[in-house]
């Protein structure tokens, strides 16, 4: 799968005609030089809808969200799904995933980063 994903990228770069510089995905628009969150939500919920899915089940929020879920499932490291997520704060990323504090306290003190 990263294969694909690299090869879809440079596809997409080449395509494109993107110097090392640009954004990899710039504005629609010309008042910014990247995609907006705004035009990114817009994307991901046409997308959805052209496989025929419900768009308010699949929003951006929830998609990070159920990925960093993932990374903490199969690898149980707490710091590292902070550090992905960008919270300063250990409890911050507890609480965002769900899990109990005393637990991943203890799980984060055995993880070393």
């Amino acid at each position: 799968m990263m294969q694909q994903t690299r090869e879809a990228i440079a596809d997409w770069i080449n395509h494109a005609s993107l110097a090392k510089d640009d954004y990899l995905f710039p504005s629609r628009t010309k008042s910014s030089l990247h995609l907006s969150t705004r035009q990114y939500a817009k994307i991901v919920g046409s997308w959805v809808a052209s496989i025929a899915l419900d768009p308010a089940a699949y929003e951006t929020h929830s998609l990070r969200r159920t990925k960093a879920s993932l990374i903490y499932r199969r690898t149980k490291n707490l710091r590292a799904v902070q550090l992905l997520l960008g919270h300063t704060k250990l409890e911050s990323t507890v609480r965002y995933l769900g899990i109990e504090v005393d637990d991943a306290l203890e799980m984060a003190e055995q993880t070393e980063v």
